[in-house]
C-alpha cells in the first residue's frame, strides 16, 4: 500500500464482525472514548454507541460533539461526580426496562480518575450485567512511550490539591518500587513538581506526557532535579492535561532511607525536631522537609 492509498473503513470485513457480535439488552456498557484524537475510537465502541438507547456521560455538550463527529445522534443523560448516585438510580431503572446503556467519560476510560465507579457498583448491586469496551487510557499511553523499564506501576491518579496533604501522600510513596502514575491539571503542575522534588531524590527519572494524542503532544523525560526548570522554561508547558510518571524507588534508596532513619532517631534523643531534621539532611543528603515530617511522626 502506498502512502496515498485510502481505506474505506465501512467496507472492512472487521466492521461486519463488530455487527455480528452479541450486544445483550439490559446491560451497562463501559465505553472508553479517545483522550484527544477522535480517530482513536474503537470499531466496537462505534457499533455499540450506535446501538445504545442512552449514553450516560459527564458533560452532554462534550459527548454530544464527539458523537456528532461519528454521525451519531443519541439521547444522553448527565452522570457526573455531583449527581452520580441519582444518575445510577435512573440508569438501573432503564436497564431493568431492557435498555442498552453506554457509559462514557469526557475522555478515556470511565471510573479511572473519572466518574463511573459508583454507577458500575450500583448496576452490579442490582444484579444487572456490565460489559467493558476497552480503549484509550492516558496512563497506559504515557507508560508505553516512557521507556521506564519496570513491569509494575502504581496508579496514583490526582494528588491532593492542598500542600500538606500532598506532602503526606508523597511521603507514603517515597519507597514505592513501582513506577508512579500521576495525573495533574495544568494550573497545579508547578506545585506538583515542587512537591515531587521535595519528597524524592533528584536523580529519579520523571516523564511528562502532556496533551497526549493531541496536536501539541509533548513527552519529555529527565532527572527530577531538572524537572522544574524544564516546566518553567516554556509558558506553554503550564497548559494542557498532564500524566507524570516517576521512576520507582531502588534498593539503594531503601538502604539510604534506613540509614537516614537511624541517624534521625539518634539525633532526636538530643536535639529538637527541626535541628535533628536539618542535621540528618546535611549528613545523608536526604530531603529536609521529608525528614522533618518523619521526625514529627517519630515524636508522636
Amino acid at each position: 500500500m502506498n502512502d496515498n492509498q485510502s481505506i474505506d473503513i465501512a467496507q472492512l470485513p472487521v466492521m461486519a464482525e463488530a455487527a455480528q457480535q452479541s450486544y445483550p439488552t439490559a446491560t451497562l456498557y463501559v465505553v472508553a472514548t479517545p483522550i484527544g484524537n477522535a480517530t482513536d475510537i474503537t470499531l466496537r465502541a462505534l457499533h455499540l454507541l450506535a446501538l445504545a438507547d442512552v449514553v450516560a456521560c459527564e458533560d452532554t455538550r462534550k459527548t454530544g460533539a464527539l458523537l456528532t463527529r461519528y454521525g451519531l445522534n443519541k439521547q444522553m443523560l448527565a452522570a457526573h461526580q455531583h449527581n452520580e448516585r441519582e444518575a445510577a438510580d435512573k440508569l438501573v431503572a432503564r436497564l431493568r426496562a431492557g435498555e442498552r446503556v453506554a457509559l462514557v467519560s469526557d475522555a478515556g476510560t470511565p471510573a479511572v480518575s473519572d466518574p463511573g465507579a459508583r454507577i458500575v457498583d450500583a448496576v452490579r448491586e442490582a444484579g444487572l450485567r456490565v460489559i467493558p469496551l476497552p480503549g484509550a487510557s492516558a496512563a497506559v499511553t504515557a507508560l508505553s512511550a516512557s521507556g521506564l523499564v519496570n513491569d509494575r506501576f502504581n496508579f496514583v491518579g490526582f494528588l491532593p490539591a492542598k500542600s500538606k496533604q500532598r506532602e503526606a501522600a508523597l511521603m507514603e510513596l517515597a519507597r514505592e518500587p513501582a513506577t508512579l502514575v500521576i495525573y495533574e491539571a495544568p494550573h497545579r503542575i508547578v506545585d506538583c513538581v515542587e512537591a515531587l522534588a521535595a519528597a524524592f531524590e533528584p536523580t529519579r527519572q520523571v516523564v511528562f506526557a502532556r496533551e497526549l494524542t493531541k496536536l501539541f503532544e509533548e513527552i519529555h523525560r529527565c532527572p527530577l532535579g531538572d524537572a522544574l526548570a524544564w516546566v518553567k522554561s516554556d509558558q506553554h508547558r503550564e497548559r494542557g492535561e498532564f500524566v507524570v510518571l516517576v521512576e520507582g524507588a531502588t534498593v539503594e534508596t531503601d538502604a539510604q532511607d534506613a540509614e537516614a532513619e537511624r541517624i534521625l532517631n539518634i539525633l532526636l534523643a538530643e536535639c529538637s525536631v527541626k535541628q535533628a531534621a536539618n542535621l540528618t539532611a546535611q549528613i545523608t543528603g536526604r530531603k529536609k522537609n521529608a525528614l522533618y515530617e518523619r521526625a514529627l511522626q517519630i515524636k508522636g
